[in-house]
């Protein structure tokens, strides 16, 4: 069996990687919500705006 022991901090990407990837968080986020937190903010952004700046119309 084979240990590496690295000395030192882990970079700012792979201190990412492992909080990302923990599952000790109170919330696990995983991969899937580093990509959905961000798209539904702006979806949520841009339906607001689209809501209020439409025009009114009589159906």
């Amino acid at each position: 069996m084979t240990t590496t022991i690295r000395s030192g901090r882990l970079s700012g990407w792979e201190s990412f990687c492992n909080w990302v990837t923990s599952t000790n968080n109170r919330i696990y986020v995983g991969w899937f919500g580093v990509l959905m937190v961000p798209t539904l903010l702006a979806a949520a952004i841009c339906f607001t705006i689209a809501f209020i700046a439409a025009p009114p119309v009589d159906i």
